[in-house]
């Protein structure tokens, strides 16, 4: 069990599902997200997310194992929201604007480097910008509002035409500014 409270893993998450969803909501997610990623399935068959839409099954079907992991699951988001609590200061606006542009720089990388792969999910943005995920929903809403990120099959975040237009001219704008600091006389 020690091994577990270490386990980054949300189960809920894996299966798309609410820590609310009732075992029959559980049962017809599951079957109908490993029809999907089935390794049988010539299409859209992947074994690493069959084998974690399972193991999150065997753990939320089972009433003990999902209490036991329920007590888990809110520890873990507890501490997320105590962690996210502490980094606070007075620009709390200029911060949010940050993660926004470094979630989008992230997504535009990502589409730049790996086109046929060019999205994360919320989890991998998570870790990929130190922020909690119940940290980046108002971040996502915002970008996804605003269109500059749209949500894949999988709830995989991916960058859009007008959020790579948004990045290259807010970073044409940045160069602007320190070629002009650069050259012009103090």
């Amino acid at each position: 069990m020690a091994a577990q409270n270490l386990d980054p893993v949300d189960h809920y998450e894996t299966l798309q599902i609410s820590p609310n969803a009732d075992v029959d909501t559980i049962q017809r997610v599951f079957r109908m997200l490993a029809q999907r990623f089935h390794p049988d399935n010539a299409e859209t068959g992947n074994a690493d997310r069959f084998r974690a839409l399972h193991d999150a099954y065997s753990v939320l079907s089972v009433p003990e194992k999902r209490a036991q992991y329920d007590v888990h699951h809110a520890a873990l988001r507890q501490e997320r929201w105590r962690f996210a609590s502490t980094v606070k200061s007075n620009d709390d606006v200029e911060i949010e604007q940050n993660v926004r542009f470094t979630i989008l720089e992230i997504l535009y990388a990502r589409r730049r480097a790996e086109p046929s792969n060019p999205s994360f999910s919320p989890y991998e943005l998570s870790q990929l910008t130190g922020q909690p995920r119940e940290h980046l929903e108002f971040t996502v809403w915002y970008l996804s509002q605003k269109k500059f990120v749209t949500r894949d099959d999988q709830s995989r975040l991916t960058i859009t035409v007008d959020g790579v237009d948004y990045v290259e001219q807010y970073q044409g704008g940045s160069l602007r500014k320190r070629l002009t600091a650069v050259t012009e006389p103090t």
